[in-house]
């Protein structure tokens, strides 16, 4: 199977040293594509904090596919950055990290916390296979409305459902359903997001007219 089959099917793989010529030159494509993505967020990542039209320029030429309303609080970094996809109206505060040697897709109306991390790689638990830096690859999904509070790690192939809440700190090692409050390391849900939710905005503070 070649590289790129394996990268984009969950198997294990590594990046560099093939012997095939069609391997060899994918693993030129991903490593200009790696390279890439470190020049560009060198670039955002020293922009002035009033310069939002080259942020923005800079995301929608780096990212697979960005919606409208996109602001990264600087510093941001991303593995390949064409592998991410992200939605309308995404917020994501200092330090949001994706690794994305697969596909990451976020929906829209999505937060980030401080310090979020997205990570779709990991690598096998015999130290025999990890010797040249094996690895696998799992597609992450974000649905819509979700906030990922300060530290939360995402681990492979977790898919998190519309409108949850993943409180600070929590590592999500499995999906979690729509309308979740999950937190914890691992993450677990605790209660769904309901008719309390809309009354009071934390545990028994009622909900203002901030409008």
């Amino acid at each position: 199977m070649r590289l790129e089959e394996q990268m984009k099917s969950g198997l294990l793989y590594r990046e560099y040293g093939h012997k095939d010529p069609v391997d060899q030159e994918y693993e030129k494509i991903i490593e200009k594509q790696r390279v890439n993505a470190k020049e560009m967020m060198f670039d955002f990542n020293n922009t002035r904090p009033s310069d939002m039209e080259t942020r923005t320029k800079i995301l929608k030429e780096l990212l697979g596919s960005v919606g409208k309303g996109i602001y990264l609080e600087p510093p941001a970094h991303f593995a390949y950055g064409c592998n991410t996809h992200i939605g309308k109206n995404f917020y994501a505060n200092f330090n949001f990290q994706v690794v994305d040697d697969c596909e990451v897709f976020i929906g829209d109306d999505v937060m980030c916390g401080p310090n979020v991390l997205l990570c779709v790689t990991g690598h096998p638990l015999d130290p025999e296979y990890r010797l040249g830096g094996t690895q696998f690859s799992l597609p992450i999904h974000i649905g819509n409305c979700v906030w990922l509070g300060a530290g939360v790690m995402v681990m492979p192939g977790v898919t998190i459902g519309d409108n949850c809440v993943i409180g600070a700190g929590s590592i999500v090692t499995k999906d979690i359903p729509a309308n979740s409050l999950a937190y914890g390391s691992p993450c677990k849900v605790i209660r769904e997001i309901g008719e309390y939710d809309k009354k009071y905005f934390r545990k028994d503070v009622l909900v203002n007219d901030f409008k």
